[in-house]
């Protein structure tokens, strides 16, 4: 990793606070998909009379979550006016401590509001805290910087990963469900700490400059993100590469949703989430270490951008061939395993070249909505196949909708990394 001396104490900050933010992710990942799934698995979920599996309420749950992601859009953007870096930090910390707190009495006896609820907080928490940590990153850095420090960056939130499901795998049982939100609590203080120190060490000579009052849009904050995108063909391709990577991994977590709760019952769901999630991101930890640093800075934006859809193609053909339990959980492997280091880093890199309106604004739209929206088409495309086609043979034949989409995803992914080259070209 090619990091400069006085480049190193922000560096550090920004991996520790990745850290934190991912690690309280993955606490609540298994969590929340686990006390959903399980809730569900015996008795199913009604709506206006029609039944719905464990996984197909889940797929409801998503679509939900769009509702809940457009108004966090909203929320997001009118802070962004007169709120930065470590200040938007603060705010949203503060929020989900008030929230583990309440949760934490609420699920003591669960039941479905509760169950739902803390479905879509668990996703509330990813989508604006990691917005919140990359609006942060890529405002407080430089194009050239950030080729050089995500690397390391990236590999915070992949240590992360590590450790917060390699916790929860080892240590489900020793905690209750409260007792896991008080230490999701303890970590979103920790967090707001981090964040602090890092706002003292960025160099706001060096980046974007702040925005004065009169340069700042005065439009519909529902819609001030998506203006900025519609106007920029390079936010479009990111556009293409979020929302097709949403649609496809929406398809590939369904699938191993449904190949697990096909094979196995009861509190097996749940460990053997636990279990599949922590291989995966030691998947992640490995290819963040070897692959991500060497790739962004021997071979540019444009090949690192292709990493995932290759590993994709690979899963999604091999469960076309083999739809059996260990197979189906490693599409979940082949998607976030790489998704989390490579791709992410590289994805996150694209918007430090724009403007501050972008990194905020249209970050926030494309982060927040597109990703739930996306998420949502993929939901009925899965749903549809469902209510078609209810064993696990013929729910396989998902992934050739994986595969067509993938040949738009990597036209866009050679747009965007060819458009990132020029850009940062400019600035020299």
């Amino acid at each position: 990793m090619d990091i400069r001396r006085d480049e190193w104490p922000l560096a550090l900050l920004m991996f520790s606070y990745f850290f934190l933010v991912i690690t309280t992710f993955w606490i609540l990942k298994p969590l929340k998909k686990g006390l959903f799934i399980e809730y569900y698995d015996h008795s199913g979920f009604d709506l206006l009379g029609v039944g719905f599996s464990a996984p197909q309420a889940e797929l409801l749950a998503k679509v939900l979550n769009m509702v809940v992601a457009f108004a966090a859009v909203v929320v997001f953007t009118r802070l962004s006016r007169g709120l930065r870096r470590q200040q938007l930090t603060f705010v949203f910390a503060a929020f989900f401590i008030v929230c583990c707190v309440l949760f934490s009495r609420w699920l003591l006896a669960p039941g479905d509001a509760g169950v739902w609820s803390f479905y879509l907080y668990g996703d509330l928490y990813s989508t604006l805290m990691v917005a919140t940590f990359f609006a942060f990153l890529n405002d407080s850095v430089t194009p050239g910087a950030a080729r050089r420090l995500y690397g390391l960056v990236g590999l915070g939130g992949v240590c992360g990963g590590v450790f917060g499901t390699s916790v929860v795998s080892a240590n489900v049982s020793a905690l209750s469900l409260p007792g896991w939100l008080w230490v999701c609590s303890g970590l979103s203080l920790a967090i707001a700490a981090v964040a602090w120190a890092a706002g003292r060490r960025v160099d706001t000579d060096a980046v974007t400059p702040v925005e004065t009052a009169a340069a700042l849009p005065q439009g519909n904050a529902a819609t001030e993100g998506a203006r900025l995108v519609f106007s920029s063909r390079y936010l479009l391709s990111i556009v293409a590469i979020v929302g097709l990577y949403e649609v496809i991994s929406t398809i590939l977590d369904f699938q191993f949703t449904f190949t697990v709760a096909h094979y196995l019952d009861g509190p097996d769901i749940g460990r053997h989430f636990a279990l599949v999630f922590t291989i995966t991101n030691w998947v992640s930890l490995l290819v963040q270490l070897f692959l991500t640093g060497f790739i962004m800075s021997r071979f540019g934006l444009a090949v690192a951008l292709l990493v995932l859809p290759f590993t994709v193609a690979l899963g999604s053909s091999a469960f076309l061939l083999f739809p059996v339990l260990w197979v189906g959980s490693l599409l979940n492997t082949a998607d976030n395993g790489f998704s989390y280091s490579i791709n992410q880093s590289a994805k996150e890199a694209l918007y430090v070249p724009t403007s501050a309106a972008e990194k905020y604004r249209a970050k926030a739209f494309i982060d927040m909505f597109v990703q739930r929206f996306a998420k949502a088409v993929a939901v009925f495309i899965s749903l549809g196949v469902t209510f078609a086609v209810t064993d696990l043979s013929s729910l396989r034949y998902l992934g050739v909708v994986t595969l067509a989409l993938l040949v738009i995803w990597v036209i866009a992914a050679r747009y965007a990394g060819r458009q990132f080259a020029l850009l940062e070209k400019d600035e020299h």
